[in-house]
């Protein structure tokens, strides 16, 4: 629910108001916000239009009186894609959160992804921006920031977002809250339609979707479609310690990914990972409700993403 009781759908919520629902209210302060006219130079060059922020909301504000960081994509806008402003404003954040890391400093780094990728019309920009990003992830978590993804909007998170969400110490989903690093139209283009037909709806959102990443271990937390479901998820994470980010956390992630390659790789649909996950129910997940779909995580313990 929204800070007035009513409940808010994440699905359907613009960028700011996912962050005024995340955020105490009041507290938040943007950083470049519209009124500074920070716009991408490239997509004039297209004749598209532009957004006074690029598509990204950055600033500071707390959450349940804990000092955060926040980042929201607007998938509305240029499907929430990575380019040279959008990019560098989320690199900014990330390299402030270590900057001021420490007993005044922000606890945590809030990423609400929502984005189809890199920006095409900024290829090597976008490119360039999704690298530095990792890296100051990379960089914020090893001093101690809890780096945190919530996906669950309408553009997902695919490609560099994807891969993005994968290098954060935690990842927050609901049923919309698609991940994968190629998104279903790129895999048809490159592989053929006998590989992933991505005009069958059930098969993308079964295979890429927010219940499946749960069940395998590619996110840590699923929620029901409402803004106060992905704060108080962030709240309780906020509260524990930020995963540890070291080499041994890395060869145990490499470990885990090997073995789900090995058990699942041959899977040519979701429905078969779940069975050999063991889910007695695994023909009908799709239909479960939310909060069977909740109970039922709690009780099989699904695999834990070692990030």
């Amino acid at each position: 629910m929204s800070h007035d009781g009513n409940p808010q759908s994440w699905f359907e919520a613009s960028a700011r108001a996912r962050v005024a629902g995340m955020v105490d209210a009041g507290s938040f302060t943007e950083i470049l916000g519209p009124e500074k006219r920070e716009m991408s130079p490239h997509l004039p060059l297209f004749d598209l239009p532009r957004a006074f922020d690029d598509g990204v909301v950055i600033g500071l504000g707390t959450v349940d009186g804990t000092p955060v960081l926040v980042a929201a994509q607007d998938g509305r806008f240029m499907g929430g894609t990575f380019g040279e402003i959008s990019g560098a404003k989320i690199v900014g954040l990330l390299r402030a959160a270590k900057a001021n890391a420490g007993h005044n400093g922000p606890r945590a780094v809030l990423l609400l992804l929502d984005t189809g990728g890199v920006r095409l019309q900024e290829a090597n920009a976008g490119e360039l921006a999704v690298s530095e990003i990792i890296r100051a992830i990379a960089e914020a978590r090893t001093f101690g920031i809890n780096v945190i993804a919530f996906v669950g909007g309408k553009a997902g998170a695919f490609g560099g977002g994807g891969i993005i969400a994968a290098c954060c110490g935690r990842i927050v989903v609901s049923q919309h809250g698609r991940i994968s690093v190629s998104g279903p139209e790129v895999i048809e283009t490159n592989k053929g339609v006998e590989e992933f037909d991505s005009k069958d709806r059930g098969l993308v959102w079964r295979i890429t979707g927010g219940r499946t990443r749960r069940l395998i271990g590619g996110a840590d937390r699923y929620v029901v479609d409402d803004i106060a479901a992905f704060r108080a998820a962030a709240v309780e994470m906020m509260q524990a310690p930020a995963p540890s980010f070291d080499l041994r956390t890395l060869q145990a992630e490499q470990a885990r990914l090997e073995q789900r390659l090995a058990r699942d790789g041959d899977s040519r649909d979701a429905t078969e990972i779940w069975s050999r996950h063991g889910l007695a129910e695994a023909d009908r997940m799709a239909d479960l409700s939310e909060q069977d779909f909740i109970s039922l995580c709690a009780k099989e313990a699904p695999e834990h993403d070692a990030r």
